[in-house]
């Protein structure tokens, strides 16, 4: 059995070198993934969604999110690249693992980490597409306002964030750092 974390979330981590101060522990973020599970099952009562979670940051909350949907779903994943190990996004999107499912005149739901730029995800939904699906969502964790160059419809978001460097919960740093359980955003940052 797992620890109870709640009680052991750090105030400040480091991460390759840096300093990173705590942004939503893991009792705001199970509330809030909560609420938005809750919401799709409203959402899609008459449905069986397929959620394709994006790797490798939305791992952590694509698991939790499924647990909070109380109807039935399935799940697949695809895997991009436009990081790297830099904390600002390239704008060069590729990408690395394609789904396995067939999407056709399914209700498909893309579960996200975070959502800056909106180059990534304008790619995602613009690829899905291609593949005939009945409906198209996205669901993200976080999302950066000031960050986004192509704008994107986000049907369900857990926190809008100021444009900051965040670490924690699948979100990573040069691959560091997604397993910590509550998300971090760089000190200096946090000071501004």
């Amino acid at each position: 059995m797992l620890p109870n974390v709640a009680e052991e979330t750090k105030r400040t981590v480091t991460c390759k070198g840096e300093s990173f101060e705590i942004l939503f522990d893991e009792k705001t973020l199970e509330n809030r993934i909560r609420e938005l599970g809750g919401q799709i099952s409203l959402d899609y009562r008459d449905s069986k969604p397929i959620l394709i979670g994006v790797l490798n940051g939305s791992f952590m909350f694509l698991g939790d999110l499924m647990r909070a949907i109380s109807i039935d779903c399935e799940v697949d994943f695809m895997k991009l690249s436009s990081y790297g190990a830099e904390k600002v996004s390239s704008g060069q999107v590729r990408e690395l693992k394609h789904i396995d499912a067939d999407i056709e005149d399914r209700d498909v739901i893309i579960v996200e980490d975070i959502v800056d730029t909106g180059v990534s995800m304008n790619y995602i939904l613009d690829h899905m597409a291609e593949y005939a699906p009945r409906s198209l969502a996205v669901a993200t964790l976080l999302h950066k306002p000031e960050a986004t160059r192509k704008p994107v419809k986000l049907d369900y978001v857990g926190f809008s964030i100021p444009n900051l460097f965040v670490i924690g919960y699948g979100l990573d740093y040069g691959q560091l750092g997604r397993n910590l359980s509550a998300i971090y955003i760089q000190a200096e940052q946090g000071k501004k």
